[in-house]
C-alpha cells in the first residue's frame, strides 16, 4: 500500500478549477518533486495531502487514512504528516526550544520532559542546538526553516510535505536547508516537495511530478524527466528548455 495515494483530486475556487482529476502514489521511502510555473496547482496539490485545502472531487489516502472519510480527526492526522512551509510559520513570541515542543504536548500529549528530549535531539540534528533559546526573530531564514523541519521531525511522521521551502531565503540559505532534507531522504523519509530547485530535484528526487494549469503532465523518473526530454509533453519541454537556460 502505498504511503500516499492521490486519486483524481479535482478542486475549484469558485468557478475557477485549480486542481483537474490529479492522480498519483508515493510509495514508502520514495521522494518526489513536484514542480512546474507559478499558479500550475503544486502549492494547492500538496496542502490537499494534509487536509489545508478541501477538495470537491476524489479522494486522498495517507499511511491508511482516508480524508474523504468524515471521521478522520484532521488535527490528529496532520500530527502524523509533516508539513514545511514557505514562510517558517514559527510563534515569534516563543523560544526556538518551545517551538518544537508546544505541539509535541498539545497535540500528543507528551511529558514535558520528553517533548524537550525530543526537540533537543532534533535540534542537534539540523545545526541550531546553540540557538534553542533564542526567538524566531533573532535567526537567519535558513535558520528559521530548519527550525521548522526540526519541529515537523518532533512528531514522528509517517512522511514529510514541503512547500517550496526555499523560496522565501536569500540564495546563501538555500544551501543550508536542502542539506538537511537531502540526509532526510538519504535516511529514507518519504517526502514530497514542491520546489524551483531543480538541482535537488536532479540530485535527491526519484521521481518528479510537473504540472500546469491544475493538470499532472508528467510523472516519471527523475533520470526519465531530465536526460529523454524527447519522450515528454510540449509544455514541459518548454519548462526544461527555460531551466537549462537559466543554469
Amino acid at each position: 500500500m502505498p504511503m500516499i495515494e492521490i486519486q483524481h483530486i479535482s478542486k475549484w475556487y469558485g468557478d475557477f478549477q485549480v486542481l483537474n482529476d490529479c492522480s498519483t502514489s508515493i510509495e514508502k521511502g520514495e521522494v518526489v518533486v513536484v514542480c512546474g510555473p507559478s499558479g500550475s496547482g503544486k502549492s494547492t496539490l500538496i496542502k490537499t495531502v494534509n487536509a489545508l485545502e478541501p477538495f470537491q472531487q476524489g479522494n486522498i489516502i495517507v499511511d491508511g487514512t482516508t480524508l474523504k472519510d468524515s471521521s478522520t480527526q484532521l488535527a490528529k492526522f496532520r500530527s502524523r504528516v509533516g508539513m514545511v512551509f514557505q514562510h517558517f510559520e514559527l510563534f515569534p513570541h516563543m523560544t526556538v526550544l518551545d517551538n518544537l515542543m508546544i505541539a509535541q504536548i498539545k497535540v500528543l500529549k507528551r511529558s514535558q520532559d520528553y517533548a524537550q528530549k525530543k526537540a533537543l535531539q532534533y535540534l542537534d540534528r539540523v545545526g541550531l542546538i546553540a540557538h534553542k533559546d533564542k526567538f524566531p526573530g533573532q535567526l537567519s531564514g535558513g535558520q528559521q526553516q530548519r527550525v521548522a523541519i526540526a519541529r515537523g521531525l518532533c512528531m514522528d511522521p509517517v512522511c514529510m510535505l514541503f512547500d517550496e521551502p526555499t523560496s522565501a531565503l536569500d540564495p546563501e540559505m538555500v544551501g543550508e536547508v536542502l542539506d538537511v532534507m537531502t540526509q532526510l531522504a538519504r535516511e529514507g523519509m518519504t517526502m514530497m516537495c514542491v520546489t524551483h530547485e531543480m538541482g535537488f530535484a536532479r540530485k535527491v528526487s526519484n521521481r518528479i511530478i510537473f504540472m500546469d494549469q491544475g493538470k499532472i503532465l508528467e510523472d516519471c523518473s527523475t533520470r526519465d524527466f531530465f536526460e529523454h526530454s524527447e519522450d515528454r509533453h510540449e509544455r514541459t519541454k518548454y519548462f526544461l528548455e527555460k531551466i537549462s537556460i537559466a543554469h
